[in-house]
């Protein structure tokens, strides 16, 4: 048998090579054809194929090595396009590539938030597209990360699935919170796409259409397993936990379900899913979670991909390396010289025609070159152009930023005004409620005291004045902290002031800056322009080069004629070549140095760059630091009010501590974006620094109404509200600390500080008391119709009045019918006094609503001012039932049915009801209004005549007991002893009665005053008592005959100072 002992190198090299290193070679070869035809700047979608080999490859090198290797030299900052196309295909790697694809994504997670970044801040069309995309990929890649249980693909069985959950509920929780997130990055992805599209049919069809709907392939693909595993999870979530704690997962269901429905619709109506992918279709509701039989109802959605036809494979130009001579210019075409003679030492090329040929490769390799560094040039100049915008974006939201600012101090400042003017007149009514207190204390004292003598009555009397003159000493204490408090709200506007100053002069640093920044990218650019300028003269000389090479071939053909002719020219071209290499070589040296010197200038600038980055996050942090120091001393001195012995006397309402509360809830809700915002971009710190001012401000406002509202609050409800302002205080000082720190920065949870809050916001909710049961529109008709209703009540009290007098002139005669005569005369004269008084407030009241109200109209004004409204209604309504009681005592008086106290205790009341509505109509009027002085000369006139109406009741019963006089002189010793005995018996039963009747008296009163307080509504400038919430719904207004639940002024609360006098009780 022959064998071939010495196979020729020739065969040899031309045999495949089965190394590791060759595979290798021919396998990164293949991945970088695929990947840089799937990736690139073209408008139409990825072929299936090329994203196909790159699945192979992550399943060939069990990994994803390669893929990054080739994807991190992509230019995806230059092309919105490239990097859209980029996430498509990592996206589908993810998906169908081998398992390791996972970490090796991790690995470049921040390449990934970078890309999505960059073109989320330009204004392009895809770049927004490819923000959203990235921000599903890092999602994708967290959430299989933390969950190996479930591959990229999403595709799991129910036994995996119950698993994975596990039977721990919270964990069942946090699973199905996190698939929620999941399918809001897939759903918003989707709604982006559709909402840069037009939906008609035409549109798939184009390529421009197809690239951008290509990736919603793979999130239906995700979004059928996604809608699966909720549903499982919240059924099971349902059988563990009540319903009401699952209402907001429900809510997110649901919201999705229907988002996801639409999107499946919208898809499966385009042409270019049609031949793609089978979608299905979801039930049109939701599965029912509250019942568990829903659970078997429920059907898995499917998703079907269909075969593809196999697509032709373009062929692909292999060359062999080791065999095939290396690739270089075409032949130079043989001159007349080398056709006639032939070449000269044999088969050996001239040296000169070796010296154009390495002339021409250099011309070539220059150009290359040339064209890099175009190239670069552009790439730096569009990164420029990004920076540049960047801070243009940046420097107008500063501006944005100030103008916040100034509208923030201008509305502190109002608000400021307001809280002045509220608190002076809430110190004045204290005071007033003070005194009030003090001389119903006194007038009791008297009361109890109506047996004693007159000389009793006149120390009493003095008694009552030195109580006076103490009163007088509270209410100078009471001012002088009122000063104070003023002085200390001046002090903190002056310090708010000179925040905003600082702020306003640091966001002026950073804008002269940005100017700088400017002037320094503008040299750049002028640089670019001149090394621009310099690489086209670099191509003119080339362009020269070329033209005398021509030349340089011309003389060669002249040079065929003769040989002695073709040494001498020999020469001459030599030298003259020679003369261009140096030429050339002093122009690549030149070239050479001005580049290294630009790359040099561009690394300088790289560096100062950095630098004022870096001073700009310092002097974002400083201005941080410093509003949070100025806000810890805010807090701190909140914090300090409530142990301050001084604060005692400070008093404030439940429903100006609810405001409170809810702006400072409001605040929370900037403030925690304002600090997401710094931890995501720490040059910008001027949402939270102004999201922390406002916080710091209205959560110390909220401390001190707090405590100041447990001062008029009952001892449990003021402990623990006094409690949850020190756990807000102590949350809020916390918080602020943390913001000073930047180790501590990143563990600050601002929400911490909203459960006190709330806390506070639902106790001064438990404080309100509750109010008339009206709606704020049907006040101002209210007012009239009880003005006018109670003028028509006096107008028939005094008409009844007058029949009731002629029907005793009938009845009756001598002493009965002239104390009847007296009576209804007094009577008479009352309510001719109560109906003048009636009408004067009537006339004040369209004057303090025409001076009131501005361009508002009558009801606006009414419901703005909605408690004064309803006090003038409390008003209106007592004075119009006291009238009726009046005239009915005084019936039954003059027909012997009634008792003559009846009737001087209606006047008392009917007097106090007047008094009542003179004090509602002062509330808002001029002092110096004329229709005021009238009200109140009116008012000492009722008050006269309710005297006058009490001395003629008393004067009159005394005439009818006087006529009954006491005959003992039939009567022996015996029985004089035994009705003397009998007497006594009933003097000591009526002593006994006496004391029981007037305990029941106080306690009757007591429970009045709370009903009163409960259902009563205060006025609008009464701020120390808690203010009732409104209600909704119809008004229920009692009948003139029937007593209104208000807090009436008993006879002891009568002053001279409402032009009321009080009169003083018998005892009957």
């Amino acid at each position: 048998m022959n064998s071939i002992k010495n196979v020729p190198a020739r065969v040899l090299s031309r045999r495949p090579g089965h190394s590791l290193e060759a595979e290798r070679e021919q396998f990164d070869k293949t991945q970088a054809i695929s990947i840089s035809k799937a990736i690139n700047t073209q408008e139409a979608p990825v072929k299936e194929k090329h994203a196909r080999r790159i699945i192979l490859g992550t399943h060939h090198e069990k990994g994803a090595f390669t893929f990054w290797s080739y994807a991190i030299g992509l230019p995806l900052p230059s092309s919105s396009i490239l990097s859209w196309k980029f996430c498509h295909v990592l996206h589908k790697v993810l998906r169908d590539g081998h398992p390791n694809v996972l970490h090796d994504c991790q690995r470049y997670r921040s390449n990934i938030r970078e890309i999505g970044d960059l073109w989320g801040h330009l204004h392009d069309r895809y770049g927004q597209l490819v923000n959203v995309y990235t921000k599903l990929l890092l999602t994708k890649i967290s959430f299989h990360l933390k969950h190996p249980q479930f591959p990229a693909g999403l595709e799991v069985t129910d036994e995996v699935l119950e698993k994975a959950a596990g039977t721990d509920v919270n964990n069942i929780f946090q699973l199905t919170v996190e698939m929620f997130d999941y399918m809001d990055c897939e759903l918003k992805l989707s709604e982006s796409v559709f909402r840069q599209l037009n939906t008609a049919i035409a549109v798939s069809q184009m390529s421009s259409g197809q690239c951008r709907l290509a990736p919603l392939i793979q999130v239906i693909q995700d979004c059928s397993h996604l809608y699966h595993y909720t549903v499982k999870l919240m059924f099971k979530l349902h059988s563990c936990l009540p319903a009401d704690t699952l209402q907001g997962h429900r809510d997110r269901f649901h919201e999705q379900f229907h988002s996801l429905r639409n999107f499946f619709r919208r898809a499966s109506d385009m042409l270019y899913f049609k031949r793609l992918i089978q979608i299905p279709r979801l039930p049109e509701g939701p599965p029912n979670f509250l019942r568990a039989s829903a659970l078997a109802e429920h059907i898995k959605p499917v998703v079907v991909i269909p075969e593809e036809a196999p697509e032709d494979e373009e062929p692909e130009n292999l060359i062999e390396i080791s065999t095939g001579p290396p690739a270089g210019e075409p032949a130079v075409v043989a001159d007349l010289f080398e056709q006639t003679f032939g070449p000269p030492n044999g088969s050996m090329k001239d040296d000169r025609d070796l010296q154009i040929e390495s002339l021409k490769r250099e011309v070539e390799t220059l150009r290359a070159e040339l064209d890099k560094i175009k190239l670069e040039a552009q790439r730096y100049i569009s990164q420029l152009k990004g920076q540049v915008n960047a801070l243009e974006a940046e420097l107008e939201e500063q501006r944005k930023q100030k103008q916040k600012a100034l509208v923030d101090n201008e509305q502190l400042r109002h608000e400021l005004s307001q809280l002045r003017a509220a608190q002076l007149e809430g110190e004045r009514n204290q005071g007033l409620r003070e005194e009030a207190e003090k001389k119903a204390s006194a007038t009791e004292a008297r009361y109890n005291k109506l047996k004693e003598k007159h000389s009793e009555l006149i120390n009493t009397h003095a008694e009552l004045l030195r109580k006076n003159a103490d009163t007088a000493k509270q209410l100078t204490v009471t001012q002088q902290s009122q000063e104070e408090v003023a002085r200390v709200k001046e002090q903190l506007a002056f310090q708010v002031e000179q925040v905003k100053r600082e702020s306003e002069m640091k966001l002026e640093e950073q804008s002269d800056q940005l100017e700088k920044l400017k002037r320094e990218l503008e040299a750049k650019a002028a640089e670019l322009v001149r090394v621009q300028e310099a690489l086209s003269r670099t191509e003119q000389s080339g362009s020269e080069l070329s033209s005398r090479l021509d030349t340089l071939s011309a003389e060669k053909d002249a040079l065929s004629s003769t040989v002695r002719q073709r040494e001498a020219d020999l020469l001459a071209t030599q030298s003259l070549v020679r003369e261009k290499e140096a030429a050339l070589s002093q122009e690549q040296q030149r070239s050479s140095q001005e580049r290294n010197e630009l790359q040099g200038r561009l690394a300088d600038k790289e560096f100062q760059e950095q630098g004022l980055q870096q001073r700009l996050l310092d002097e974002q942090f400083a201005m941080l630091r410093g509003t949070a120091a100025e806000a810890e001393r805010i807090l701190q001195d909140a914090m300090g009010k409530l142990d301050d012995p001084l604060h005692l006397r400070c008093t404030s309402s439940p429903d100006y501590l609810v405001s409170r509360a809810q702006a400072a809830l409001d605040s929370m809700s900037a403030l925690e974006k304002g600090h997401a915002q710094y931890l995501t971009s720490r040059a910008d710190a001027s949402a939270l620094v102004a999201a922390l001012t406002r916080f710091s401000h209205l959560a110390a406002d909220t401390i001190v109404h707090g405590g100041a509202t447990s001062h008029l609050a009952p001892t449990d409800p003021a402990d623990r509200l006094i409690d949850t302002c020190k756990e807000c205080g102590a949350r809020a000082l916390e918080l602020v600390g943390q913001l000073q720190d930047q180790q501590a920065l990143l563990q600050a949870q601002p929400s911490r500080v909203r459960p006190p809050l709330q806390g506070i916001l639902q106790l001064g909710q438990e404080l309100k008391p509750k109010s008339l049961d009206v709606r704020q529109e049907e006040l101002g008709a209210m007012v009239d119709k009880e003005m006018a209703a109670t003028s028509a009540a006096i107008e028939d009290a005094v008409r009844r009045i007058e029949d009731m007098m002629n029907q005793a002139r009938h009845a009756s005669s001598g002493v009965k019918l002239e104390v009847n005569e007296r009576i209804l005369n007094s009577c008479t004269d009352l309510m001719k006094a109560i109906r003048l008084l009636v009408t004067t407030s009537t006339s004040l009241q369209k004057e303090i609503v025409e001076s009131g109200r501005g361009a508002a109209t009558q009801q606006e004004f009414y419901a703005k001012n909605s408690r004064w409204t309803e006090g003038l209604i409390s008003a209106s309504k007592a004075v119009g039932w006291g009238a009726t009681q009046l005239v009915e005592s005084a019936d039954k008086v003059v027909l012997h049915t009634g008792k003559y106290e009846e009737l001087i205790v209606c006047s008392h009341e009917i007097a106090a009801s007047t008094a009542q509505l003179v004090a509602a109509s002062k509330v808002k009027a001029d002092k110096h209004s004329p229709h005021l002085s009238r009200l109140q000369e009116c008012s000492r006139t009722v008050n006269e005549m309710a005297a006058n109406v009490v001395a003629s009741t008393k004067s009159g019963q005394e005439q009818i007991e006087d006529r009954d006089t006491m005959d003992f002189s039939g009567l022996s010793l015996i029985k004089l002893k035994k009705q003397e005995m009998e007497t006594q018996v009933r003097v000591l039963e009526l002593e006994k009665t006496l004391e029981v009747e007037r305990v029941r008296l106080g306690e009757l009163r007591k429970q009045h005053y709370m009903l009163a307080g409960a259902v009563g509504t205060p006025n609008e400038e009464e701020p120390s008592r808690p203010s009732a919430a409104p209600h909704s719904g119809t008004s229920k207004k009692p009948p003139l005959a029937q007593k209104p639940s208000v807090t009436p002024k008993q006879d002891h609360q009568l002053d001279k100072k409402d032009g009321i006098y009080s009169a003083q009780l018998v005892n009957y």
